[in-house]
């Protein structure tokens, strides 16, 4: 019977504090996430000296008087004046995408989507959860002319903004899960990019993004499957996804007396569009 009563005071006791933990608001977001700046070192140009010698000076012209130019004169010279300014501001203009190079996309979070999935039975029924947040940062290079150059910059999401269909289920992923009071953000560093062969506007592009993700306290490394597409010279649409296991990162899930079983793997999904910030 003493047996007894010690078994139940203590389940009794971890249901209530698992209750507590739950009930417990989740803490504030500090704000919007600031976009990790990406540094690209720009391709320094350096003009080949020439042995060439210098143009000897030429005589200038003594002045003659003119006659004074007529208003139509003067028309004429303003309009041969602005068409000059034109034709300057083209090559300007053509000189300057030749040598374009690579362009800095900030992702948008209004249009931007950071998301995990896990299955779980909920009162005998599977389920999948969803966790969603647009509070995420992040940018990449690219250069159309030469993607083996392209670079992708760290990407910041903020966990205490990650929410469910269930206001329980919340409380329990940013108090208990996440441990978001200490650990507010969740971090990819990429380290690599692999397969990435093409691009063009309009058609989608796939590869390998390979970087260090790290949830609370824990980093292990996490390859994604990506797909990239450049809808515009300013602007990419793009989605990733990889599977990891929730136990790599110290996750436990508390215990419910509503959830059956809940799967060890755990899918992340990254929907994302960036424009160009230069």
């Amino acid at each position: 019977m003493k047996k007894f009563t010690l078994l139940t005071t203590s389940i009794l006791l971890t249901l209530v504090l698992s209750a507590c933990f739950a009930i417990q608001e989740a803490p504030e977001s500090s704000g919007a996430v600031e976009a990790p700046t990406l540094a690209v070192d720009p391709t320094e140009v350096v003009e080949e000296p020439t042995n060439e010698p210098a143009p000897e000076p030429t005589a200038e012209p003594e002045p003659t008087s003119e006659p004074e130019p007529t208003d139509a004169a003067e028309e004429e010279v303003e309009e041969e004046m602005e068409e000059s300014a034109e034709d300057a501001d083209t090559d300007d203009a053509m000189a300057e995408d030749a040598a374009a190079g690579p362009v800095v996309f900030t992702i948008d979070p209004a249009r931007s989507e950071a998301r995990f999935k896990i299955d779980e039975v909920l009162r005998g029924s599977d389920v999948t959860v969803v966790g969603v947040t647009n509070n995420l940062g992040g940018q990449l290079s690219v250069d159309m002319a030469d993607l083996t150059s392209a670079q992708v910059g760290e990407i910041l999401i903020n966990a205490r903004d990650i929410v469910t269909d269930n206001d329980f289920r919340n409380r329990a992923i940013a108090n208990r899960i996440l441990e978001s009071e200490a650990f507010e953000f969740i971090s990819f560093v990429p380290t690599s990019i692999a397969g990435l062969e093409a691009a063009t506007i309009g058609a989608a592009s796939d590869f390998q993004l390979t970087g260090d993700l790290t949830i609370k306290d824990q980093t292990r490394e996490v390859t994604f499957d990506m797909t990239v597409t450049p809808t515009s010279a300013t602007e990419l649409e793009g989605f990733g996804s990889a599977v990891i296991l929730y136990a790599d990162f110290g996750l436990e899930i508390p215990f419910s007396q509503a959830v059956d079983s809940v799967e060890d793997e755990v899918t992340l999904e990254l929907d994302f569009v960036a424009s160009a910030s230069n």
